[in-house]
């Protein structure tokens, strides 16, 4: 792979949504940012998921007498899941500059595995 082909594999983690499109249609033939495109997209899969359970989890207790406070201390789980979501992102954008398909830590062997190809 030349050191052009590096570009877009960052560009799939320093763009979210913007970036992904830029490499799915324009860069399809170029594994490298097809790789670095699904790992990003697992990491925004991860962070909304964590989101989304804990507003879920969060409304339910709601509805329970004096546990909203719990529901409250439950959002430590997310601020620590965007924490570790941010050391991955440096992580991959890593990866990308030095041209590496290592999977993310967390759930980057399940992210290699999403259908985008």
């Amino acid at each position: 792979m030349n050191k052009l082909s590096r570009f877009p594999a960052v560009v799939a983690y320093l763009i979210p949504v913007a970036g992904w499109l830029y490499v799915f249609v324009f860069q399809r033939k170029n594994a490298l940012a097809m790789y670095h495109l699904r790992q990003a997209v697992g990491l925004f899969v991860f962070l909304a998921a964590a989101l989304a359970g804990w507003a879920v989890i969060a409304w339910v207790l709601a509805w329970i007498p004096y546990m909203g406070a719990v529901a409250i201390g439950l959002f430590t789980i997310v601020i620590a899941a965007y924490l570790c979501g941010a050391a991955i992102w440096i992580l991959g954008l890593s990866h990308a500059l030095r041209m590496r398909e290592i999977p993310l830590p967390i759930f980057g062997r399940w992210a290699s595995r999403l259908p985008i190809r």
